[in-house]
């Protein structure tokens, strides 16, 4: 098994890790210290070595951070994680706060006493982040301080070693793009921008780049390296040196210790791009001695979004190959839910069973989510032995999962009912389908970001007066990471969708306590068919990757409009077509009945 279902935290420990931090923080003169869930690359998974956050909170979210303060210690977390972040730290001694509603640098200067210093470890931290918390603490008579060695690791015995596991060649028929290629054509745009070089700390980034994977961190297939890009084309990747024993990565590529980042971008000089957004306030400090800083976007964000053919290709062909291993689970489950004896654990065993039967998993993308009942309602929940539920009947069972996979990486959720569905669950159930349709048959005018459209698979929900408090969409790569930016279907998202951006459509809502709902396909931008009669503007649409059976007994179909009710009978039609050749016996049985119209 890839996923293991030991709890990985105790709220019990944080206490006197509280302690701890703070009597190091007396001695070191601060008044306050910031640990956010980072690390030195700034991407939004880290290593168990880094996992600072979890380690002295218990709070293992995929985002937030803490602040403390000698009489109070808040944990900032987002719309996502209330519920979660009850359960896992204890709120006698850290506050939960409710975040971007509440500013960290409102927080602080309402909380903390005069003249107080907060330290941050410059090093997981960015740029944008210390510029804007700096200018509105020193506004108030605060100071923000970085601290040359975390206080944190200085307290946490047993941390775990560094990751440093070996990197591979990511094959040119799954890239579609040689490396050098590339290298060059980013290094030009560099020049026509008039920068000699890009500091890239993103992991994924990185290995988009170079056309290699790595092992470092669980779930994703990435390196955790650095890199210098110059507008040459050449690339310094720094890592541990024994990570590429017998990859050959060009004549171009200078591989350099891990340990020697820091010098080396002290020696750059000229022009030097950092995306303010990723880059640790740490890199711009050790440039600023001799380059000359130029803030920009990472030169791999867009280029790596843009999925060319081949990688489409692969991504298409994943998904089909991850739809069998659904349909099996999806059948199997409704065979075995009834009897009441089922646990979450064990439909997270079966579900990766059948994803391994192909021999072409390579990892699972993220902890699958089985949630059943009121855990569903807990929207990045992660089952471990202590909160293994019985999946009983009457009760709704919300399964998110994915596949990694050398072609494509997968991410698909699919809400059932066992027996009869809770009352008010089958007409939420529909309004969650409403908008997953929505925004499935969308067209919108090219250059429009994902806050341009999100709402309209808001728009079922709202009229009923209810609403989810994540994003309906994230970016999502091609045998990289299943959360990849920088476009997504967000209110907050500015990016403008372009064709072969890969992003998810997971509208949700959750009643706390009772139960969640969430229907997740994922789609590609592509250019929207011509219509008779349309404008002369150039218009973009969605194509969906992944075709697995939705719930009928879900569904309340007075609810849906003929187009609605045209368009899932479509989609059914469709995911029998590709997959019912590719199962047999029962299963295509079960396939046939479950894609039927819904007459």
């Amino acid at each position: 098994m890839f996923q293991t279902f030991d709890a990985t935290t105790n709220p019990a420990d944080g206490p006197s890790r509280l302690a701890a931090l703070r009597a190091a923080l007396s001695g070191l003169g601060l008044t306050g210290f910031l640990v956010p869930r980072a690390d030195r690359h700034q991407g939004e998974y880290v290593a168990p070595c880094d996992e600072r956050l979890a380690w002295l909170t218990g709070f293992t979210g995929s985002a937030g951070f803490a602040a403390v303060l000698p009489d109070v210690a808040g944990v900032f977390i987002d719309g996502r994680y209330r519920v979660q972040v009850k359960a896992q730290v204890d709120t006698t001694h850290f506050t939960p706060v409710d975040w971007p509603e509440t500013r960290l640098a409102d927080w602080l200067i309402a909380q903390a006493p005069a003249g107080a210093k907060i330290g941050f470890d410059p090093w997981l931290h960015t740029v944008k982040e210390v510029a804007a918390l700096s200018r509105a603490l020193e506004a108030k008579g605060l100071a923000l301080v970085p601290v040359a060695q975390n206080p944190v690791d200085g307290i946490w015995q047993g941390r775990p070693a560094e990751p440093a596991a070996p990197i591979i060649a990511h094959s040119l028929e799954f890239a579609g793009e040689s490396s050098a290629d590339k290298r060059a054509r980013l290094g030009a745009e560099l020049r026509e921008a008039g920068v000699g070089a890009a500091v890239l700390t993103l992991p994924d980034s990185v290995c988009w780049l170079l056309n290699i994977r790595g092992a470092d961190i669980a779930r994703n297939p990435v390196a955790r390296v650095n890199a210098v890009l110059e507008a040459s084309g050449k690339v310094d990747l720094f890592c541990d040196p024994a990570q590429v024993d017998g990859l050959d990565l060009g004549a171009d590529v200078a591989v350099l210790p891990r340990a020697s980042f820091a010098a080396a971008l002290a020696e750059l000089g000229g022009h030097v791009r950092i995306d303010p957004d990723s880059a640790p306030e740490a890199v711009a400090a050790l440039l600023r001695g001799k380059a000359e800083v130029v803030e920009g976007p990472d030169p791999c964000l867009l280029p790596k979004a843009r999925k060319n053919a081949a990688e489409l290709d692969g991504m298409r062909a994943a998904h089909l190959r991850d739809a069998v291993a659904m349909v099996k689970f999806l059948a199997w489950l409704d065979d075995a839910a009834p009897g009441g004896t089922l646990t979450e654990i064990a439909v997270v065993e079966q579900l990766e069973g059948f994803r391994r039967e192909a021999n072409e998993l390579r990892e699972i993308s993220f902890d699958t989510i089985s949630g059943a009942g009121p855990n569903g309602a807990i929207v990045h929940y992660r089952v471990t032995h202590d909160t293994n539920r019985t999946v009983r009947p009457g009760e709704l069972l919300l399964v998110d999962s994915g596949g990694q996979y050398l072609d494509g990486t997968t991410d698909i959720t699919r809400t059932v009912t066992v027996g009869p569905p809770p009352e008010g669950a089958a007409e939420a159930f529909t309004r969650v389908l409403k908008g997953m349709i929505a925004m499935s048959r969308i067209r919108w005018p090219e250059g429009r970001a994902g806050r341009d459209i999100e709402a309209v698979a808001r728009y079922p929900l709202w009229l009923a007066g209810q609403d989810y408090d994540h994003g309906t969409g994230h970016g999502v790569g091609a045998y990289l990471s299943v959360h990849e930016g920088p476009a997504r279907l967000s209110r907050l998202s500015e990016i403008a969708l372009e064709p072969g951006m890969i992003l998810s459509n997971e509208p949700g809502y959750y009643r706390e306590g009772h139960w969640g709902i969430r229907i997740e396909n994922l789609v590609v931008v592509e250019p929207a068919p011509a219509l008779k009669g349309a404008d002369a503007r150039a218009m973009l649409a969605f194509e969906t990757l992944t075709f697995v059976p939705i719930d009928r007994h879900l569904i309340v179909t007075e609810m849906l409009s003929q187009g609605e009710r045209d368009w899932l009978d479509a989609y059914h039609a469709e995911v029998w077509q590709r997959v019912g050749s590719r199962v047999q016996g029962e299963v295509r049985d079960w396939l046939r009945q479950a894609t039927a119209p819904l007459g």
